[in-house]
């Protein structure tokens, strides 16, 4: 019987007509392996992920391959979206144990949820020197059968040495001057100076660097920094990676050029990409900055926002084609025939030259990713403007990819933040106000009257999974960001109380971070990863919003917190920098204070407005009129208006500035 017809995750769901007899995680799962004395079949996989949809058509609709299954496993589905602990353990085993990790993840476990087996994508049939997924069940059954003191002792030994992999908070000291240098020198090594980026192929949009690599500019003053973020920013927002009629970013790109994107769009990397965008524009004025955090943005709020006022996940790479072929990229991807057929045989040609679409393509089948191959002269842009006018028309025309409406709430966290600062920077207040929903959703359904955060919702019903580290640290990230645009003190209480459970559930005795609450279910191991993947680390993501908070309310305990988190940073920045980017941007805030901006005045106004466009790294705002704003924003104790006039105090390392009235002044002190 296949048990996923009543879960909330649409990628479980995916599943729940396979002929397998799909478990869900759970204790009852493991019961039934112990019972019936066969190993756990366990797959891990997401809803928009490409070869995890291919590995379910292969193998897990085939009725041959289920009936196997159902006999000698027992086999359990597990969203990693939904479940990053569970993930992030099996990754980890499946990383040590073959030098690889991705998805689909396939790892036998025994009754006890030790791995003795693993793997990611198995064919239907030996290929690329990889063996059949037949193969391999009937390779496991064999050896559970014939040689299972073997199997007992490989579990054993992949257990312990997982348990012997705990982290100490302090191994690096506070990073300093010295490791930020060392940082900067390592990502100039890595820089790919022709087409940016960092490394080869595939490439992934370095968002977490970048926010680095500009706080370290602001403070420092240093060019290479800029120069490599507003480079990469310019090739990413003119390569494949990038929609050029829809905005918005996939994945990553397959090619070191950014040409050919995994056309899977994620949530995460909107929000995080939105944001660099956004900062990069206030550290440049660069009109192709604002174009795409505007862009992306509004791809968010458009095609992302549920009806409760959340963000979904993801949106497949995959969907029907013209001939109903359910493929990679079909939504995204033309031909100069279909150019021809939306634009006519004058623009076509010219929206070919500009967009790179070829005879030959640069994807499958002759088909080409639309790319920017030069920017529009200024007697073109009113006619570029037309031509993706209409091929968006058309576009929407075709069968979209399915959306993963369930709702993450670290995601929602990113997608708050980026949404406040760029409607705050570019006078969008809609975008404010959509931040502002995604935030009351959070709070609503999210922690609800359990104070404590769950992971994930879904059509306005919260999930089963309690929030992992980095949810607590993404969603107080926005909220504190939400607070310093609005001047709604709520906001920064809210960050409160999800940074004092941080304190209180996620960190060991010497100042470490565990990435589940010290009451969360018990794995083999306690998940603890500091470095970068897709998103920030839930370890410095909690970090910088530690240090934020201190700065907002002059905590000793969440300063101290922060310090003791960011000594990872020092022992890993300077030889992985590249992987834990948000560590070192939270160390740049660290180290320029962070600075206390308190304006006392109308919010919206000119000078919080330009407090909000400081540069300085880290740098937190509170804003407020009213005589009891100081019940809500501590730095607006005792801070009134100066000669009737909206005024601005900056403080920094324990030292303030003189209070003043004028927003140049106030840009000055914030230029980093």
């Amino acid at each position: 019987m296949n048990r996923l017809a009543g879960v909330t995750s649409p990628y479980l769901l995916q599943h729940a007509d396979n002929p397998v007899d799909w478990w869900p995680w759970s204790p009852e799962a493991f019961e039934e392996a112990r019972r019936r004395d066969v190993p756990v079949l366990l797959s891990v996989g997401y809803a928009s992920c490409h070869w995890c949809h291919v590995m379910a058509h292969e193998s897990f609709e085939d009725t041959a391959v289920a009936e196997y299954l159902n006999v000698h496993f027992v086999p359990v589905k597990v969203d990693r979206e939904e479940r990053p602990d569970v993930d992030a353990v099996y990754m980890e085993a499946v990383q040590a144990a073959t030098g690889q990790g991705g998805w689909p993840m396939t790892v036998f476990l025994t009754a006890d949820a030790e791995p003795f087996y693993f793997g990611t994508y198995f064919p239907p049939e030996p290929r690329h020197g990889m063996p059949a997924f037949r193969q391999v069940l009937e390779g496991v059954v064999a050896a559970w059968s014939d040689r299972r003191e073997e199997v007992a002792e490989v579990a054993g030994r992949i257990v312990r040495d997982l348990a012997g992999r705990s982290l100490t908070a302090g191994e690096g000291g506070l990073p300093g001057e010295a490791e930020l240098a060392q940082a900067l020198l390592r990502l100039t090594r890595d820089y790919d100076e022709k087409h940016g980026g960092f490394g080869g192929a595939p490439k992934f949009p370095p968002s977490m660097v970048i926010e680095f690599l500009l706080r370290h500019h602001a403070r420092t003053g240093a060019e290479g920094a800029l120069q490599m973020a507003a480079d990469s920013c310019a090739a990413m927002a003119h390569g494949g990676i990038y929609d050029q009629l829809g905005g918005g970013f996939a994945r990553y790109s397959v090619d070191r050029e950014w040409i050919v994107p995994h056309f899977e769009k994620m949530l995460y990397d909107n929000a995080l990409l939105c944001r660099v965008y956004a900062h990069l524009w206030r550290a440049t004025g660069s009109d192709l900055a604002r174009r795409v955090a505007l862009e992306t943005a509004d791809f968010m709020v458009r095609e992302l926002r549920t009806a409760e006022g959340g963000f979904a996940s993801a949106l497949d790479a995959d969907s029907e084609d013209a001939q109903g072929r359910h493929v990679e990229g079909a939504f995204y991807v033309w031909t100069p025939a279909q150019l021809r057929e939306v634009l006519g045989e004058e623009d076509a040609g010219f929206a070919a030259g500009y967009f790179g679409v070829t005879e030959e393509g640069t994807f499958e089948e002759g088909s080409s990713v639309l790319r920017l191959m030069r920017d529009a002269e200024p007697d073109e842009e009113a006619r570029v403007a037309g031509v993706r006018a209409r091929l968006l028309a058309a576009r929407e025309l075709r069968a979209r990819p399915e959306r993963d409406d369930k709702i993450v709430a670290a995601w929602n966290g990113l997608a708050i933040a980026a949404l406040a600062e760029t409607g705050a920077y570019f006078d969008r207040p809609d975008l404010i106000e959509r931040a502002t929903e995604a935030a009351d959703l959070l709070v609503r359904v999210h922690m609800g009257e359990a104070a404590r955060l769950c992971r994930t919702s879904r059509d306005g019903r919260a999930g089963d999974n309690s929030g992992v580290l980095e949810d607590h640290g993404d969603v107080a990230e926005g909220f504190l960001a939400l607070a310093s645009v609005t001047g709604e003190g709520a906001w920064l209480d809210f960050a409160g109380f999800l940074l004092d459970i941080v304190l209180e559930r996620f960190t060991g005795e010497d100042g470490q971070l565990f990435d589940t609450a010290d009451d969360a279910e018990r794995l083999i191991r306690r998940p603890q990863d500091p470095t970068d993947s897709a998103t920030p680390a839930g370890w410095t993501a909690a970090a910088g919003a530690l240090l934020s908070y201190a700065a907002h309310t002059g905590s000793e305990a969440h300063r101290t917190a922060a310090e003791r988190a960011l000594g990872i940073v020092g022992a890993l920045g300077p030889k992985a920098p590249r992987f834990i980017g948000w560590g070192l941007a939270v160390a740049e805030a660290l180290l320029d204070g962070p600075r206390e901006v308190a304006v006392a005045g109308p919010v919206g106004g000119e000078l919080h407005r330009t407090a909000l466009l400081g540069r300085a790294p880290g740098a937190v705002v509170a804003a407020g009129e009213e005589a009891d704003a100081g019940t809500e924003f501590p730095l607006l104790v005792d801070r009134p208006l100066v000669g009737g006039e909206p005024t601005a105090y900056v403080c920094r390392h324990f030292v303030c500035d003189a209070p003043t009235t004028d927003a140049g002044e106030l840009a000055a002190k914030l230029g980093g």
